[in-house]
């Protein structure tokens, strides 16, 4: 009982309290001092505590995983696309016909220092420690989800909020079927670089 409490204590500190306090107006110093400390303390627990290992299983199915991430990253690009088309013409591919260079970077950034951390908090680490707390998977699925929306709050866009829950819920159900952090990362660094690429960099908090 006492372990159920600390992790739901813990779960409402990291998952919500904290995103909620990136949107409140005080230091940028302090913001940046807590998150690290937030990832650090993951890591410990990751490491220390859960004892995971990283590494590439030989049992990933690549066949299987690519099939299914390619036909969703069909409807995703259709689907964003018309949208960019018709809301923001201006913007479509606009940043890798003007300033390829940086585009380039930009994805290779994002896709290492943004994507992997938050599969790492947001699956590995949220599936190992409060898998066993919420019995429910299909809460489960949608907490992650709704939490993962949460830590976009800073931007303050609706849209972002519901492309990061609609996100939430494919990386999480990925995860969920591979158990792999290496997967679900490839997955979501390719939905993730091309929402940028199609032009909806500036809507999500992308350099543009």
């Amino acid at each position: 009982m006492k372990s159920y409490n600390l992790k739901i204590i813990e779960l409402i500190l990291l998952f919500i309290i904290l995103p909620i306090s990136f949107t409140l107006n005080y230091s940028p110093i302090l913001k940046l001092a807590f998150g690290l400390i937030g990832f650090i303390y993951i890591l410990y627990v990751l490491f220390k505590i859960e004892r995971i290992s990283i590494k590439i299983s030989k049992d990933l199915n690549w066949t299987k995983f690519w099939k299914n991430t390619l036909l969703k990253f069909i409807f995703i690009a259709i689907f964003t696309s018309l949208y960019v088309w018709f809301t923001s013409r201006e913007s479509f591919f606009s940043v890798v016909i003007n300033k390829p260079k940086m585009w380039v970077l930009i994805l290779l950034f994002y896709s290492i220092f943004s994507v992997f951390p938050q599969e790492l908090i947001y699956r590995t680490f949220f599936f190992k420690r409060y898998k066993s707390i919420i019995k429910n998977e299909k809460v489960f699925i949608f907490m992650n989800a709704v939490l993962f929306s949460i830590a976009h709050l800073l931007f303050k866009n609706t849209l972002v909020l519901i492309l990061t829950f609609i996100g939430g819920l494919l990386f999480a159900f990925s995860y969920k079927k591979t158990n792999s952090t290496l997967l679900v990362s490839i997955e979501h660094a390719l939905f993730g670089c091309w929402l940028f690429t199609v032009g909806m960099g500036s809507m999500l908090g992308f350099p543009s």
